[in-house]
Protein backbone atom coordinates (compact mmCIF):
# COMPACT_ATOMS: atom_id res chain seq x y z
CA UNK A 1 0.00 0.00 0.00
CA UNK A 2 1.50 3.34 -1.07
CA UNK A 3 1.13 6.07 1.58
CA UNK A 4 1.65 9.69 0.56
CA UNK A 5 1.61 12.96 2.42
CA UNK A 6 -1.63 13.81 0.59
CA UNK A 7 -3.17 10.57 1.83
CA UNK A 8 -2.22 11.43 5.39
CA UNK A 9 -3.77 14.86 5.05
CA UNK A 10 -6.96 13.29 3.75
CA UNK A 11 -7.17 11.28 6.98
CA UNK A 12 -6.97 14.47 9.01
CA UNK A 13 -3.35 14.62 10.15
CA UNK A 14 -2.79 18.20 11.32
CA UNK A 15 0.07 20.39 10.10
CA UNK A 16 1.63 20.16 13.56
CA UNK A 17 2.59 16.55 12.92
CA UNK A 18 3.07 16.61 9.15
CA UNK A 19 6.76 17.54 9.34
CA UNK A 20 7.58 14.31 11.16
CA UNK A 21 5.50 12.22 8.74
CA UNK A 22 7.08 13.88 5.71
CA UNK A 23 10.56 13.14 7.01
CA UNK A 24 9.54 9.55 7.75
CA UNK A 25 8.13 9.06 4.25
CA UNK A 26 11.29 10.51 2.69
CA UNK A 27 13.43 7.78 4.19
CA UNK A 28 10.98 4.89 4.40
CA UNK A 29 11.58 1.50 2.84
CA UNK A 30 10.72 -2.00 4.00
CA UNK A 31 14.02 -2.38 5.83
CA UNK A 32 13.83 1.10 7.31
CA UNK A 33 10.29 0.51 8.59
CA UNK A 34 11.35 -2.74 10.26
CA UNK A 35 14.32 -0.99 11.89
CA UNK A 36 12.09 1.82 13.08
CA UNK A 37 9.63 -0.64 14.61
CA UNK A 38 12.46 -2.41 16.43
CA UNK A 39 13.83 0.93 17.58
CA UNK A 40 10.37 1.88 18.78
CA UNK A 41 10.21 -1.25 20.93
CA UNK A 42 13.69 -0.71 22.37
CA UNK A 43 13.02 2.93 23.19
CA UNK A 44 9.72 2.01 24.82
CA UNK A 45 11.40 -0.61 27.00
CA UNK A 46 14.28 1.65 27.94
CA UNK A 47 12.58 4.97 28.48
CA UNK A 48 8.86 4.72 28.97
CA UNK A 49 7.92 1.38 30.51
CA UNK A 50 8.83 2.39 34.08
CA UNK A 51 6.62 4.76 36.04
CA UNK A 52 7.69 8.30 36.78
CA UNK A 53 9.84 8.90 39.83
CA UNK A 54 7.69 10.04 42.71
CA UNK A 55 9.30 13.48 42.95
CA UNK A 56 9.75 14.07 39.21
CA UNK A 57 7.97 17.16 37.83
CA UNK A 58 4.55 16.30 36.40
CA UNK A 59 3.76 16.35 32.70
CA UNK A 60 1.77 14.73 29.92
CA UNK A 61 2.14 10.99 29.41
CA UNK A 62 4.61 10.30 26.58
CA UNK A 63 4.16 7.91 23.69
CA UNK A 64 6.91 5.43 22.82
CA UNK A 65 9.60 7.02 20.64
CA UNK A 66 7.49 10.10 19.85
CA UNK A 67 7.23 11.27 23.44
CA UNK A 68 4.92 14.28 23.49
CA UNK A 69 5.63 15.42 19.94
CA UNK A 70 2.04 15.02 18.81
CA UNK A 71 0.99 17.56 21.44
CA UNK A 72 3.40 20.23 20.16
CA UNK A 73 3.39 22.63 17.27
CA UNK A 74 6.96 21.90 16.18
CA UNK A 75 7.16 25.21 14.30
CA UNK A 76 6.09 27.12 17.44
CA UNK A 77 6.94 24.89 20.41
CA UNK A 78 7.09 27.86 22.81
CA UNK A 79 3.35 28.41 22.38
CA UNK A 80 2.57 24.75 23.05
CA UNK A 81 4.79 24.72 26.15
CA UNK A 82 3.13 27.86 27.53
CA UNK A 83 -0.26 26.14 27.20
CA UNK A 84 1.09 23.04 28.95
CA UNK A 85 2.31 25.21 31.85
CA UNK A 86 -1.29 26.25 32.48
CA UNK A 87 -2.19 22.60 32.98
CA UNK A 88 0.90 21.16 34.69
CA UNK A 89 2.30 24.14 36.56
CA UNK A 90 5.51 26.20 36.41
CA UNK A 91 7.82 23.15 36.55
CA UNK A 92 6.87 20.23 34.32
CA UNK A 93 8.35 17.42 32.26
CA UNK A 94 7.89 16.95 28.54
CA UNK A 95 9.44 14.42 26.16
CA UNK A 96 10.72 15.68 22.82
CA UNK A 97 10.88 12.31 21.15
CA UNK A 98 12.81 10.10 23.57
CA UNK A 99 14.53 13.13 25.16
CA UNK A 100 13.34 14.24 28.57
CA UNK A 101 13.11 18.00 29.13
CA UNK A 102 12.09 19.94 32.24
CA UNK A 103 10.36 23.22 31.40
CA UNK A 104 10.46 26.23 33.74
CA UNK A 105 7.64 28.73 33.27
CA UNK A 106 6.78 32.10 34.81
CA UNK A 107 8.96 34.91 36.16
CA UNK A 108 9.29 33.67 39.73
CA UNK A 109 10.26 30.13 38.72
CA UNK A 110 12.69 31.09 35.94
CA UNK A 111 14.45 33.73 38.04
CA UNK A 112 14.71 31.40 41.02
CA UNK A 113 16.34 28.72 38.87
CA UNK A 114 18.72 30.94 36.88
CA UNK A 115 19.72 33.31 39.71
CA UNK A 116 19.21 31.52 43.05
CA UNK A 117 20.26 28.15 41.61
CA UNK A 118 22.71 29.59 39.10
CA UNK A 119 25.31 26.83 39.40
CA UNK A 120 22.82 23.96 39.42
CA UNK A 121 21.07 25.19 36.26
CA UNK A 122 24.13 26.81 34.71
CA UNK A 123 25.39 24.22 32.22
CA UNK A 124 24.50 24.35 28.54
CA UNK A 125 22.52 21.57 26.89
CA UNK A 126 24.49 20.68 23.76
CA UNK A 127 21.90 19.43 21.29
CA UNK A 128 23.09 17.53 18.20
CA UNK A 129 22.75 20.67 16.08
CA UNK A 130 24.65 22.84 18.57
CA UNK A 131 27.39 20.20 18.68
CA UNK A 132 27.53 20.24 14.89
CA UNK A 133 27.88 24.01 14.97
CA UNK A 134 30.77 24.33 17.45
CA UNK A 135 32.06 20.89 18.55
CA UNK A 136 31.99 22.14 22.16
CA UNK A 137 34.13 25.22 21.44
CA UNK A 138 33.27 28.93 21.65
CA UNK A 139 31.18 30.76 24.24
CA UNK A 140 27.54 29.83 23.56
CA UNK A 141 27.38 26.08 23.00
CA UNK A 142 30.11 24.93 25.37
CA UNK A 143 30.66 23.82 28.97
CA UNK A 144 33.50 23.31 31.43
CA UNK A 145 36.82 25.10 31.49
CA UNK A 146 36.78 25.95 27.80
CA UNK A 147 33.47 27.80 28.18
CA UNK A 148 34.62 29.60 31.34
CA UNK A 149 37.88 30.72 29.76
CA UNK A 150 36.29 31.86 26.48
CA UNK A 151 33.49 33.71 28.28
CA UNK A 152 36.00 35.51 30.52
CA UNK A 153 38.07 36.38 27.47
CA UNK A 154 35.04 37.64 25.53
CA UNK A 155 33.71 39.75 28.41
CA UNK A 156 37.12 41.27 29.13
CA UNK A 157 37.79 42.14 25.51
CA UNK A 158 34.30 43.42 24.80
CA UNK A 159 34.88 45.86 27.64
CA UNK A 160 38.46 46.64 26.56
CA UNK A 161 37.35 47.41 23.02
CA UNK A 162 34.63 49.75 24.16
CA UNK A 163 31.45 47.89 25.15
CA UNK A 164 29.40 50.36 27.19
CA UNK A 165 31.98 53.14 26.64
CA UNK A 166 32.32 56.21 24.48
CA UNK A 167 34.71 54.32 22.21
CA UNK A 168 32.08 51.92 20.92
CA UNK A 169 29.36 54.58 21.06
CA UNK A 170 31.25 56.50 18.39
CA UNK A 171 31.37 53.42 16.17
CA UNK A 172 27.64 52.85 16.55
CA UNK A 173 26.89 56.51 15.82
CA UNK A 174 29.04 56.27 12.69
CA UNK A 175 27.00 53.26 11.66
CA UNK A 176 23.68 55.06 12.21
CA UNK A 177 24.84 57.67 9.70
CA UNK A 178 25.60 55.03 7.09
CA UNK A 179 22.26 53.36 7.75
CA UNK A 180 20.32 56.60 7.37
CA UNK A 181 22.01 57.24 4.05
CA UNK A 182 20.85 53.83 2.82
CA UNK A 183 17.28 54.46 3.99
CA UNK A 184 17.26 57.83 2.20
CA UNK A 185 18.08 56.15 -1.13
CA UNK A 186 14.58 54.65 -1.20
CA UNK A 187 13.06 58.18 -1.22
CA UNK A 188 10.08 57.13 0.87
CA UNK A 189 9.21 54.13 -1.29
CA UNK A 190 8.51 50.69 0.28
CA UNK A 191 11.52 48.48 1.06
CA UNK A 192 12.46 45.46 3.17
CA UNK A 193 14.49 46.44 6.24
CA UNK A 194 16.08 43.03 6.90
CA UNK A 195 19.34 43.20 4.98
CA UNK A 196 20.21 46.80 5.80
CA UNK A 197 19.60 46.33 9.52
CA UNK A 198 21.66 43.14 9.49
CA UNK A 199 24.50 44.86 7.65
CA UNK A 200 24.48 47.73 10.16
CA UNK A 201 24.51 45.49 13.24
CA UNK A 202 27.15 43.23 11.66
CA UNK A 203 29.41 46.17 10.87
CA UNK A 204 29.38 47.18 14.53
CA UNK A 205 30.34 43.72 15.78
CA UNK A 206 32.97 43.45 13.01
CA UNK A 207 34.49 46.74 14.18
CA UNK A 208 34.91 45.19 17.63
CA UNK A 209 36.01 41.73 16.49
CA UNK A 210 38.16 42.50 13.45
CA UNK A 211 39.03 46.12 14.22
CA UNK A 212 37.31 47.60 11.16
CA UNK A 213 33.82 48.06 9.78
CA UNK A 214 32.75 46.59 6.48
CA UNK A 215 30.97 48.52 3.75
CA UNK A 216 27.49 47.20 3.01
CA UNK A 217 28.68 46.30 -0.49
CA UNK A 218 31.60 44.22 0.83
CA UNK A 219 31.21 40.63 -0.40
CA UNK A 220 32.60 39.23 2.88
CA UNK A 221 29.94 41.06 4.90
CA UNK A 222 27.12 40.17 2.52
CA UNK A 223 27.97 36.48 2.37
CA UNK A 224 28.45 36.19 6.16
CA UNK A 225 25.19 38.00 6.90
CA UNK A 226 23.16 36.12 4.30
CA UNK A 227 24.37 32.76 5.58
CA UNK A 228 23.76 33.78 9.18
CA UNK A 229 20.19 34.81 8.33
CA UNK A 230 19.55 31.54 6.55
CA UNK A 231 21.07 29.48 9.37
CA UNK A 232 18.98 31.22 12.04
CA UNK A 233 15.85 30.58 9.97
CA UNK A 234 16.64 26.93 9.20
CA UNK A 235 17.59 26.19 12.82
CA UNK A 236 14.01 26.77 13.86
CA UNK A 237 12.33 24.66 11.19
CA UNK A 238 10.41 21.51 12.05
CA UNK A 239 12.82 19.17 10.26
CA UNK A 240 15.83 20.51 12.17
CA UNK A 241 13.93 20.23 15.46
CA UNK A 242 13.30 16.60 14.57
CA UNK A 243 17.00 16.14 13.82
CA UNK A 244 17.78 17.23 17.39
CA UNK A 245 15.46 14.48 18.62
CA UNK A 246 16.48 11.84 16.07
CA UNK A 247 20.03 12.64 14.85
CA UNK A 248 20.16 9.62 12.53
CA UNK A 249 17.79 11.54 10.21
CA UNK A 250 20.44 14.18 9.44
CA UNK A 251 21.74 12.93 6.08
CA UNK A 252 18.19 12.78 4.72
CA UNK A 253 17.21 16.30 5.76
CA UNK A 254 17.73 19.08 3.23
CA UNK A 255 17.74 21.81 5.87
CA UNK A 256 20.39 20.05 7.96
CA UNK A 257 22.60 19.56 4.89
CA UNK A 258 22.29 23.25 4.06
CA UNK A 259 23.21 24.23 7.62
CA UNK A 260 26.34 22.09 7.43
CA UNK A 261 27.24 23.68 4.10
CA UNK A 262 26.81 27.14 5.62
CA UNK A 263 28.95 26.14 8.59
CA UNK A 264 31.75 24.95 6.32
CA UNK A 265 31.72 28.25 4.42
CA UNK A 266 31.63 30.26 7.67
CA UNK A 267 34.69 28.45 9.01
CA UNK A 268 36.54 29.03 5.75
CA UNK A 269 35.71 32.75 5.64
CA UNK A 270 36.51 33.40 9.31
CA UNK A 271 39.81 31.51 8.96
CA UNK A 272 40.80 33.65 6.00
CA UNK A 273 40.01 36.90 7.84
CA UNK A 274 41.96 35.74 10.90
CA UNK A 275 44.90 34.74 8.72
CA UNK A 276 45.04 38.19 7.08
CA UNK A 277 45.01 39.86 10.51
CA UNK A 278 47.76 37.56 11.76
CA UNK A 279 50.06 38.71 8.97
CA UNK A 280 49.84 42.34 10.10
CA UNK A 281 49.60 41.71 13.84
CA UNK A 282 51.21 44.36 16.07
CA UNK A 283 51.20 43.59 19.82
CA UNK A 284 51.54 47.32 20.56
CA UNK A 285 48.45 48.26 18.54
CA UNK A 286 45.61 45.79 18.98
CA UNK A 287 42.79 46.44 16.53
CA UNK A 288 40.12 44.12 17.90
CA UNK A 289 39.25 40.89 19.67
CA UNK A 290 40.94 38.73 17.03
CA UNK A 291 44.28 40.49 17.64
CA UNK A 292 43.90 39.97 21.37
CA UNK A 293 43.19 36.27 20.88
CA UNK A 294 46.15 35.84 18.53
CA UNK A 295 48.48 37.43 21.10
CA UNK A 296 47.21 35.05 23.81
CA UNK A 297 47.67 32.12 21.44
CA UNK A 298 51.17 33.25 20.49
CA UNK A 299 52.17 33.75 24.14
CA UNK A 300 50.95 30.25 25.04
CA UNK A 301 52.93 28.71 22.18
CA UNK A 302 56.14 30.60 23.01
CA UNK A 303 55.95 29.63 26.68
CA UNK A 304 55.37 25.97 25.80
CA UNK A 305 52.00 25.97 27.57
CA UNK A 306 50.31 22.65 27.10
CA UNK A 307 46.57 22.24 26.59
CA UNK A 308 46.07 25.94 26.03
CA UNK A 309 42.46 26.83 25.26
CA UNK A 310 43.58 29.60 22.93
CA UNK A 311 43.69 27.43 19.82
CA UNK A 312 42.40 27.62 16.25
CA UNK A 313 39.03 26.00 16.91
CA UNK A 314 38.19 28.32 19.80
CA UNK A 315 39.06 31.47 17.87
CA UNK A 316 36.94 30.42 14.88
CA UNK A 317 33.90 29.37 16.89
CA UNK A 318 34.13 32.25 19.38
CA UNK A 319 34.19 34.75 16.52
CA UNK A 320 31.30 32.93 14.86
CA UNK A 321 29.30 33.07 18.11
CA UNK A 322 29.94 36.79 18.56
CA UNK A 323 29.10 37.57 14.95
CA UNK A 324 25.79 35.76 14.74
CA UNK A 325 24.66 36.79 18.24
CA UNK A 326 25.74 40.40 17.71
CA UNK A 327 23.97 40.56 14.37
CA UNK A 328 20.68 38.71 14.72
CA UNK A 329 19.35 39.87 18.08
CA UNK A 330 20.07 43.57 17.57
CA UNK A 331 18.87 43.80 13.97
CA UNK A 332 15.77 41.73 14.72
CA UNK A 333 14.80 43.94 17.67
CA UNK A 334 15.25 47.16 15.68
CA UNK A 335 13.15 45.73 12.84
CA UNK A 336 10.40 44.88 15.31
CA UNK A 337 10.53 48.44 16.65
CA UNK A 338 10.11 49.99 13.20
CA UNK A 339 7.24 47.65 12.36
CA UNK A 340 5.53 48.53 15.65
CA UNK A 341 5.96 52.26 15.00
CA UNK A 342 4.31 51.89 11.59
CA UNK A 343 1.47 49.86 13.13
CA UNK A 344 0.89 52.25 16.03
CA UNK A 345 1.41 55.77 14.59
CA UNK A 346 0.11 57.49 17.75
CA UNK A 347 3.00 55.91 19.69
CA UNK A 348 5.43 56.96 16.96
CA UNK A 349 4.05 60.51 17.31
CA UNK A 350 4.86 60.60 21.03
CA UNK A 351 8.37 59.20 20.51
CA UNK A 352 9.20 61.76 17.84
CA UNK A 353 7.73 64.60 19.87
CA UNK A 354 9.91 63.65 22.82
CA UNK A 355 13.03 63.33 20.65
CA UNK A 356 12.33 66.71 19.03
CA UNK A 357 11.87 68.41 22.40
CA UNK A 358 14.84 66.88 24.20
CA UNK A 359 17.39 66.42 21.39
CA UNK A 360 16.29 68.53 18.45
CA UNK A 361 18.41 68.08 15.36
CA UNK A 362 21.69 67.00 16.95
CA UNK A 363 22.91 63.40 16.96
CA UNK A 364 21.40 61.33 19.81
CA UNK A 365 23.91 59.91 22.30
CA UNK A 366 23.57 57.29 25.01
CA UNK A 367 23.45 59.92 27.72
CA UNK A 368 20.12 61.12 26.27
CA UNK A 369 18.36 57.98 27.43
CA UNK A 370 17.64 59.37 30.92
CA UNK A 371 15.85 62.37 29.35
CA UNK A 372 13.69 60.24 27.03
CA UNK A 373 11.49 58.19 29.38
CA UNK A 374 8.73 57.49 26.86
CA UNK A 375 11.20 56.51 24.14
CA UNK A 376 13.02 54.26 26.61
CA UNK A 377 9.70 52.68 27.59
CA UNK A 378 8.90 51.99 23.91
CA UNK A 379 12.31 50.36 23.46
CA UNK A 380 11.81 48.11 26.50
CA UNK A 381 8.25 47.24 25.51
CA UNK A 382 9.46 46.26 22.03
CA UNK A 383 11.96 43.85 23.56
CA UNK A 384 9.31 42.46 25.88
CA UNK A 385 6.58 41.92 23.29
CA UNK A 386 8.90 40.80 20.48
CA UNK A 387 10.16 38.03 22.75
CA UNK A 388 12.76 37.07 20.15
CA UNK A 389 14.33 34.13 22.05
CA UNK A 390 11.15 32.64 23.58
CA UNK A 391 12.71 29.45 24.99
CA UNK A 392 16.13 30.91 25.72
CA UNK A 393 18.96 28.56 24.71
CA UNK A 394 18.54 25.21 26.49
CA UNK A 395 20.31 24.76 29.83
CA UNK A 396 21.34 21.56 31.60
CA UNK A 397 21.57 20.68 35.27
CA UNK A 398 25.16 20.37 36.44
CA UNK A 399 24.20 18.13 39.38
CA UNK A 400 21.20 16.50 41.03
CA UNK A 401 18.96 19.29 42.29
CA UNK A 402 15.86 19.58 44.49
CA UNK A 403 13.83 22.47 43.12
CA UNK A 404 10.34 23.65 44.08
CA UNK A 405 9.62 20.31 45.72
CA UNK A 406 10.77 18.24 42.73
CA UNK A 407 13.87 16.17 42.11
CA UNK A 408 15.72 16.87 38.83
CA UNK A 409 18.63 14.62 37.89
CA UNK A 410 22.06 15.78 36.81
CA UNK A 411 22.31 16.16 33.04
CA UNK A 412 18.62 16.95 32.52
CA UNK A 413 17.83 19.34 29.68
CA UNK A 414 16.14 22.52 30.96
CA UNK A 415 14.02 24.98 28.97
CA UNK A 416 13.79 28.34 30.81
CA UNK A 417 10.71 29.61 28.97
CA UNK A 418 11.55 33.31 28.60
CA UNK A 419 8.28 33.91 26.79
CA UNK A 420 6.42 32.94 29.96
CA UNK A 421 8.46 35.59 31.82
CA UNK A 422 8.05 38.43 29.34
CA UNK A 423 4.34 37.63 28.91
CA UNK A 424 3.64 36.58 32.50
CA UNK A 425 0.05 37.55 33.30
CA UNK A 426 0.96 38.01 36.97
CA UNK A 427 3.68 40.53 36.13
CA UNK A 428 2.34 42.56 33.19
CA UNK A 429 -0.95 44.44 33.05
CA UNK A 430 -1.59 43.72 29.35
CA UNK A 431 0.99 41.04 28.51
CA UNK A 432 -0.21 40.31 24.96
CA UNK A 433 -0.48 43.88 23.68
CA UNK A 434 2.04 46.61 22.92
CA UNK A 435 1.85 48.92 25.92
CA UNK A 436 4.78 51.26 26.74
CA UNK A 437 2.91 52.08 29.95
CA UNK A 438 4.36 48.87 31.39
CA UNK A 439 7.57 50.86 31.94
CA UNK A 440 6.13 54.20 33.05
CA UNK A 441 4.82 55.37 36.41
CA UNK A 442 1.80 57.62 36.91
CA UNK A 443 3.96 60.71 36.31
CA UNK A 444 5.41 59.41 33.05
CA UNK A 445 8.80 58.53 34.51
CA UNK A 446 10.61 55.41 33.33
CA UNK A 447 10.53 52.48 35.77
CA UNK A 448 12.45 49.22 35.73
CA UNK A 449 10.55 45.95 35.89
CA UNK A 450 12.03 42.85 37.52
CA UNK A 451 10.32 40.54 35.02
CA UNK A 452 12.09 42.21 32.09
CA UNK A 453 14.57 39.46 31.19
CA UNK A 454 15.03 39.47 27.39
CA UNK A 455 18.76 38.73 27.84
CA UNK A 456 18.07 35.86 30.26
CA UNK A 457 19.79 35.83 33.68
CA UNK A 458 22.43 34.03 35.73
CA UNK A 459 25.63 32.44 34.47
CA UNK A 460 24.36 32.17 30.90
CA UNK A 461 23.02 35.71 30.53
CA UNK A 462 23.96 37.37 27.25
CA UNK A 463 27.55 38.70 27.57
CA UNK A 464 26.83 41.45 25.03
CA UNK A 465 23.78 42.89 26.79
CA UNK A 466 25.19 46.39 27.34
CA UNK A 467 26.38 46.54 23.72
CA UNK A 468 22.97 45.45 22.44
CA UNK A 469 21.17 47.99 24.66
CA UNK A 470 23.39 50.81 23.39
CA UNK A 471 22.96 49.79 19.75
CA UNK A 472 19.20 49.50 20.00
CA UNK A 473 18.85 52.91 21.64
CA UNK A 474 21.11 54.74 19.18
CA UNK A 475 19.72 53.06 16.06
CA UNK A 476 16.10 53.56 17.14
CA UNK A 477 16.38 57.19 18.22
CA UNK A 478 18.46 58.18 15.20
CA UNK A 479 16.05 56.57 12.73
CA UNK A 480 12.94 57.98 14.42
CA UNK A 481 14.58 61.41 14.53
CA UNK A 482 14.98 61.45 10.74
CA UNK A 483 12.18 59.27 9.34
CA UNK A 484 8.46 58.66 9.64
CA UNK A 485 7.74 54.94 9.23
CA UNK A 486 4.50 54.01 7.50
CA UNK A 487 2.94 50.98 5.77
CA UNK A 488 3.27 50.81 1.97
CA UNK A 489 0.60 52.65 -0.05
CA UNK A 490 -2.67 50.73 -0.01
CA UNK A 491 -1.77 48.91 3.23
CA UNK A 492 -3.39 50.01 6.49
CA UNK A 493 -1.86 49.84 9.96
CA UNK A 494 -4.30 47.04 10.79
CA UNK A 495 -2.92 45.01 7.87
CA UNK A 496 0.60 44.93 9.33
CA UNK A 497 1.02 41.43 10.73
CA UNK A 498 2.86 40.93 14.04
CA UNK A 499 2.94 37.14 13.68
CA UNK A 500 6.66 36.17 13.75
CA UNK A 501 8.35 34.04 11.13
CA UNK A 502 9.60 30.56 11.99
CA UNK A 503 13.25 30.49 13.07
CA UNK A 504 15.62 29.97 15.98
CA UNK A 505 14.80 33.57 16.92
CA UNK A 506 11.42 35.20 16.29
CA UNK A 507 11.88 37.63 13.40
CA UNK A 508 9.10 39.73 11.92
CA UNK A 509 7.44 38.05 8.96
CA UNK A 510 8.63 39.45 5.60
CA UNK A 511 7.20 42.92 5.10
CA UNK A 512 7.97 46.32 3.60
CA UNK A 513 7.87 49.76 5.17
CA UNK A 514 8.22 53.31 3.92
CA UNK A 515 10.82 55.53 5.58
CA UNK A 516 9.57 59.04 4.82
CA UNK A 517 12.17 61.69 5.55
CA UNK A 518 11.00 64.17 8.19
CA UNK A 519 11.33 67.88 7.50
Amino acid sequence: MCITVQTLRSYGYCSVNMAFMEVFLQVSSTGTIICCLLLLLVVYLLFFKSQRDENEPPGPKPLPLLGNLLMLDINKPHLSLCEMAKQFGPVFTVYLGPKKVVVLAGYKTVKQALVNYADEFGDREITPLFHDFTKGHGIIFANGESWKEMRRFALTNLRDFGMGKRQIEEKIIEETCHLREEFEKFEGKPFETTQLMNYAASSVICAIVYGRRFEYTDPHLRSMVDRANESVRLSGTASVQLYNMFPFLGPWLKNWRQLMKNLELDIKEISELVSSLRQSLNPQDLRGIVDSFLIRKQTAEESGEKNSLFHKENIVYTIGNLFIAGTDTTSTTVRWSLLLMAKYPHIQDRVQEEIDQMIGGRQPVTEDRKNLPYTDAVIHETQRLANIVPMSIPHMTSCDVHFNGYFIKKGTCIFPLLMSVLWDEDEWETPHTFNPGHFLDERGRFIKRDAFLPFSAGRRACPGESLARMEFFLFFTSLLQHFRFTPPPGVSEDDLDLTPAVGFTLNPAPHKLCAVKRL
